[in-house]
């Protein structure tokens, strides 16, 4: 009897480990909203405030059936961002599935992009954040672009 319930006992204790307050999940939540919101500005310093140094940008697409894996240097980016454009950028997203443990968090959110009212191409996008003494920051994403099978 004794064996079994240290494996239960310690199963219990990592999920307790892994359960984190509602707060850490809005405060995730709304670093990754205000990336989208300095998006749909085009204020590049609001888009900014949410990367962490050294943060990738990664793209997955498919050319003639072939997988892609495209960088985008940051700085090329926030100027696209900070660039007047005739068209809102308009990324709605879902919040999916947040999982967040101590100082890391991983957000998963399918969206639908738009340029202004029309619809330009939709996917998922992954976010890898760290918590740092100024809040959470974004380090990775990566994200799927398509034109088909949207929702």
């Amino acid at each position: 009897m004794k064996k079994l319930l240290l494996p239960l006992a310690f199963g219990l204790s990592i999920n307790a480990f892994a359960q984190q307050p509602a707060s850490e999940t809005q405060a995730v939540k709304k670093t990754v909203s205000t990336f989208f919101d300095g998006m749909r500005r085009g204020d590049s310093t609001l888009v900014r405030s949410t990367l962490a140094p050294g943060v990738v940008l990664h793209t997955i697409s498919n050319r003639n059936g072939t997988t892609q894996l495209g960088v985008e240097k940051t700085n090329d980016f926030l100027k696209a961002v900070g660039t007047p454009h005739a068209e809102v950028w308009d990324e709605r997203i879902t919040f999916e599935r947040v999982l967040i443990d101590a100082n890391l968090a991983s957000v998963w959110t399918p969206y639908q992009f738009y340029l202004g009212s029309k619809f330009s191409h939709c996917g998922y996008d992954s976010f890898q954040l760290v918590k740092y003494a100024s809040g959470w920051k974004i380090v990775h994403i990566i994200d799927t672009r398509r034109k088909d099978k949207c929702q």
